[in-house]
């Protein structure tokens, strides 16, 4: 990094810029210690600082996590931040699967062969894979450690190691900390063991009511529910063994520190770092207000209350669910879609056996492969729920498209190639495959430009009009998107 560039960061780092938290660290020589722009030790000597992409490259450089600021838990850079997608899908799958302790082998089949990838990755990130994928193992059994009273053996598994001396040895090598020794607070009797709690960062400011609100008129009963600012759902995930674990998971927001934390119970743990992903893929976690902020000023033609920094774009939790909903709300209210949504979860999910997250959750919600083994006609099973049988094909041929993997959903995707692929399917229509882009792979430019919200908000345009009117809100349209809509609430 040149010397300009360097003493700009050493700025920001002073400043405590959230903007470049998760984007930024900053190796300190003289502690040996890596650390947040948003640190609140006492500032080092410029001199003494080296400035780092990723916490693995900081890592790699020999510095050990602050125990401060706690970069385990930042928030991460997104696609925006890097020159090479295909790197960067790597990076995201293997934040994801870090709990399997086969995730090298998995994002060499799904990313790129081992010979293509290793060199792309390497430019990108300065670390090797393993290097990378070791930095997310450890952080995991890092923040496990510090927020739960979870023994040796219980965090070397959920943090993706096979072997728990292993683990202890690598943990001592490259943080030179007792492991044993990192729990913030005594051990209470009267807590529950079949939880753990993870704390997750964001870069403020968050617009957390809004998106509870969001969530609020698009739950699915049975399956999510939202309560006392709180937001709980039920929760299936395949692991790589072929296996399926499932149970629930509770977020809360802790504004105090720009955090979320999760909840997860105790069936969900051997794919803990997969749940975590999600609960981040969900809530928007990796958005930068600023950079987004500053595209969408021109919002304030068209509402004073636009654009409102904080605003987040929800995800998903489950492709298929996200993609069976996306249908049902098409043409209808969302309190009818949430109706449907519901019928379809009791009438083909399976019932929740793990308790304990909350009475109103009941069902876990069905999956793709549920509904392409019905036999018979699908409208003879949706029909009686109220699906018509146009949707009902539709809901059949995504679920045929998500198990045979002709349609990439995943949230490091080349999303307009996949819009192409949606667009081919019976009943899928640009403002569905927008929609899906928008909350499944997280297209941060996504526009269903024909929504009637959208529609409404910028009355009296014509959706020609309107595509034309977003051109200045690239890459940011989803979020666009997303203040229209909440220009028409009264909060």
């Amino acid at each position: 990094m040149v010397q300009t560039e360097k003493h700009r960061m050493y700025s920001a780092f002073g400043a405590n810029d959230v903007g470049i938290d998760g984007r930024v660290f900053v190796g300190v020589s003289s502690t040996g210690i890596y650390c947040r722009p948003i640190c609140r030790a006492r500032r080092p000597k410029v001199e003494n600082c080296t400035f780092y992409k990723t916490a693995a490259e900081a890592e790699a450089a020999g510095f050990r996590p602050c125990l401060l600021c706690r970069p385990e838990i930042a928030p991460a850079a997104d696609a925006e931040d890097f020159s090479n997608i295909t790197a960067y899908r790597a990076a995201q799958f293997l934040q994801e699967h870090a709990s399997s302790a086969n995730c090298l082998n998995g994002v060499y089949r799904r990313v790129a062969s081992e010979a293509e990838l290793n060199p792309i990755f390497e430019g990108e990130f300065n670390v090797t894979l393993s290097q990378y994928l070791e930095t997310c193992r450890l952080q995991l059994a890092k923040s496990l450690l510090t927020d739960n009273q979870l023994s040796i053996s219980q965090t070397a598994e959920m943090a993706g190691f096979t072997d728990s001396q292993l683990f202890l040895q690598t943990f001592k090598t490259k943080y030179r900390l007792d492991p044993k020794k990192l729990h913030r607070k005594k051990a209470d009797p009267t807590a529950s063991t079949n939880t753990i709690t993870v704390s997750l960062g964001y870069r403020p400011p968050y617009l957390w009511q809004a998106v509870l609100d969001f969530f609020t008129m698009r739950t699915i009963p049975g399956v999510e529910l939202v309560e006392d600012g709180k937001y709980y759902r039920t929760v299936r995930i395949a692991v790589p063994t072929g296996e399926t674990v499932s149970g629930w998971v509770r977020v809360e927001h802790h504004a105090k520190n720009n955090t979320l934390c999760a909840i997860i119970s105790r069936g969900l743990w051997p794919a803990v770092s997969t749940v975590l992903a999600r609960v981040r893929h969900l809530f928007d976690l990796d958005a930068a207000p600023d950079k987004i902020q500053e595209q969408l000023e021109t919002l304030k033609e068209f509402h004073p209350r636009l654009p409102m920094i904080g605003m987040r774009v929800p995800g998903c939790f489950d492709v298929f669910e996200m993609a069976v909903r996306a249908v049902l709300g098409q043409q209808i209210t969302v309190k009818a879609a949430h109706t449907l949504a519901g019928r379809f979860a009791e009438a083909l999910g399976i019932p929740l056996e793990e308790a304990g997250g909350h009475a109103e959750l009941t069902h876990l919600f069905p999956t793709a492969e549920t509904i392409v083994r019905l036999s018979g006609p699908i409208a003879d099973h949706l029909g009686p729920l109220g699906v018509t049988s146009m949707r009902s094909r539709t809901i059949l041929e995504l679920a045929r498209v998500i198990t045979e993997n002709t349609v990439d959903f995943s949230y490091w995707t080349e999303p307009e190639a996949e819009i192409k692929r949606l667009l081919k399917l019976p009943g899928i229509g640009p403002w569905t495959a927008h929609y899906l882009a928008m909350r499944v792979m997280a297209w941060p430019d996504a526009f269903p430009h024909a929504d009637y919200g959208i529609k409404k908000a910028l009355a009296p345009r014509t959706p020609k009009d309107i595509l034309a009117l977003a051109e200045a809100w690239r890459p940011w349209r989803a979020y666009a998107a997303m203040n229209l809509w909440n220009s028409l609430s009264n909060g």
